[in-house]
């Protein structure tokens, strides 16, 4: 049998029960659409994290398109962001008509590089998307000063980020907005699409709602601005709901298989051998995904495949050099070490029921291949 970087079999098997009972839930209870179940997840979503707001959504890259929106962002603005991330967070911030300007990543946690987001700002500059990849945070003082200098929006992407921290803060919460993907992959994923804003401002909040809505508000019949049909499906709120009251086990989970790694891997970390993952001082990681780094990449992935072992690149290709978005004239070499990155990196297994047995055959496997390289 393969052995794959995420499975939710597993989880299912565990928490079958309680899921079933969940759509029987939605089924029975008479509302289908932005009913019960998705104004209690909205409720105790913002509650998790100490606020006041939350807007369910259809997924987590509208999260972000209406999320932009609301906060005033639109065409010919500029937004500054990333290359080093999935795709999606880009494709929104064309979605709305902004023009995305990358800053390059730190060579240590592959985090946006604060030291560049002063550089990148200019007179058409109205918001940053700080990428809180791979399960922990950017450095958010450095981005809110720059903002705050600037009168710049900023709009937290924490689809990887589920409970990281920084500096005892979660993610999504020191912005003016975070946005949320509850893809089934997440540290709280849903068992389909789903995503979700939330705000401590009420009327960020009400402006999402009516954007998720078609732009009406006060009635069905009435559009007052143009908006989406971007709502949260009521099976995958009540999924949600269950699962959130275990996303403290599920974190605790990821950091256990994480130290596992750790601990059976750190003694390859040697100059131009294999770069473990390092957790930023001040932060809280979540391990969304546990990226290695070796000079031999697929080498190592080619020499695993052998052992039935699949592992993913996250991400391979650079956002910035993807057909789709060359006309924003950013060449390769512009961006140095997100584009290096993209030649090195991994991903070992990393979800909370990964059993024990199948990473000690990653761990395994892995020694094997890097001592025969």
């Amino acid at each position: 049998m393969t052995t794959r970087v995420w499975d939710y079999l597993p989880e299912y098997r565990n928490e079958r029960e309680d899921l079933l009972d969940a759509v029987e839930t939605v089924f029975g209870s008479g509302q289908l659409v932005l009913g019960a179940s998705v104004r209690g997840f909205e409720a105790e979503f913002a509650a998790w994290h100490g606020l006041d707001h939350c807007v369910g959504v259809d997924n987590g890259t509208n999260a972000i398109v209406l999320g932009l929106e609301a906060l005033g962002v639109g065409p010919g603005d500029e937004v500054v962001t990333v290359s080093n991330t999935a795709a999606p967070t880009v494709v929104a911030i064309d979605a709305v008509g902004a023009v995305p300007v990358f800053v390059d990543v730190r060579e240590d946690d592959y985090l946006m590089d604060t030291d560049l987001l002063e550089a990148a700002v200019t007179d058409r500059t109205r918001a940053i998307v700080p990428v809180h990849l791979y399960g922990q945070c950017v450095d958010m003082d450095a981005v809110l000063r720059v903002a705050r200098d600037h009168g710049l929006a900023v709009l937290e992407d924490c689809a990887q980020a589920h409970g990281a921290r920084h500096r005892g803060r979660t993610a999504g919460t020191m912005g003016d907005a975070g946005a949320f993907s509850f893809y089934p992959t997440k540290v709280l994923g849903a068992y389909g699409d789903g995503g979700a804003v939330v705000t401590r401002d009420p009327d960020t909040d009400r402006a999402l709602r009516r954007l998720r809505y078609y732009g009406m508000e006060e009635t069905y019949y009435v559009v007052d601005t143009p908006g989406h049909n971007s709502r949260l499906d009521e099976v995958q709120a009540e999924i949600l709901r269950r699962k959130l009251t275990r996303l403290d086990a599920y974190i605790e989970g990821r950091r256990s298989v994480a130290r596992r790694y750790q601990e059976a891997l750190s003694d390859l970390a040697a100059p131009d051998g294999l770069v473990l993952p390092r957790t930023t001082p001040g932060n809280e990681h979540v391990h969304y995904l546990y990226v290695v780094r070796h000079p031999r990449r697929d080498l190592v992935l080619k020499e695993l495949l052998r052992h039935d072992i699949a592992l993913n690149i996250s991400y391979p290709w650079p956002v910035h050099t993807m057909k789709g978005f060359r006309h924003l004239g950013v060449g390769e070499g512009a961006l140095p070490v997100t584009e290096r990155l993209a030649g090195e990196i991994f991903s070992l297994p990393m979800y909370p029921s990964l059993p024990p047995d199948l990473q000690d055959r990653v761990i395994e496997a892995l020694r094997e291949v890097l001592a025969g390289l």
